[in-house]
């Protein structure tokens, strides 16, 4: 997979991809990100990418010419299954969302930054807007990450157990049960003796009842959202 992301402040990405699992799956050539700093294409000898709103009001808008520009320069190399605008009003983002995602060759991200993009570029550019949760942030560098990550974990191949990530929460609709590892005995505290049994039937069992219990408790919108 390849993933492009259009930024107006890249440094904010420059962290999150080098390292852990994101950097081993672009050491195994699964996977490739490539962050394109908007300000080449801006205006002026300042490189200018937003301007005053019509209509007045506090906040700027970035500029569509720059980033209609960027698109379509980098449309002329290769064709997108999204082209992605990370924003607070798109559709939440949840699992199967990113498990859609984990099945594509290239996506596009587009970065908002200020008051957000001309409307126009939404209507004639964008083909998906996500948001990671209801709350407005900066700019969408840190949610373009969060998007990155969810969906680079998903690739065959990038996760060393690639049956992990069948067993995160929220994979079946539920949260995860709860995991222990050594020593058996912690601070009084043992671990339940199912998980030590070596039945793995049981053990399975176990696992859907206390993610259920644990769902039922902290997420019951979850199970509503089911019926």
């Amino acid at each position: 997979m390849r993933i492009d992301i259009i930024s107006a402040i890249p440094q904010l990405l420059e962290g999150p991809f080098q390292h852990s699992i994101l950097k081993r799956a672009h050491e195994r050539q699964l996977l490739t990100i490539h962050v394109h700093d908007l300000r080449e294409y801006g205006h002026g000898k300042h490189k200018q990418i937003d301007d005053y709103q019509y209509g007045g009001g506090a906040g700027m808008v970035m500029m569509p010419e720059p980033i209609a520009n960027c698109i379509d320069d980098l449309k002329k190399e290769r064709t997108y299954d999204e082209v992605i605008y990370m924003t607070p009003d798109g559709e939440t983002l949840n699992q199967q969302k990113a498990n859609s995602l984990s099945l594509a060759t290239n996506l596009l991200i587009l970065c908002g930054h200020y008051k957000g993009i001309d409307e126009r570029i939404r209507k004639y550019y964008i083909t998906r807007e996500i948001s990671i949760s209801d709350v407005v942030l900066s700019g969408g560098e840190l949610a373009a990450a969060v998007l990155v990550d969810a969906v680079g974990r998903l690739i065959p191949g990038v996760l060393n157990d690639e049956t992990s990530a069948l067993f995160d929460s929220f994979q079946d609709g539920l949260l995860a049960p709860p995991v222990y590892t050594r020593p058996a005995e912690f601070q009084g505290e043992r671990v339940p003796d199912i998980l030590r049994s070596g039945n793995t039937p049981k053990v399975e069992e176990w696992r859907y009842e206390k993610a259920l219990e644990k769902t039922k408790h902290r997420r019951p919108d979850l199970l509503n959202e089911e019926k």
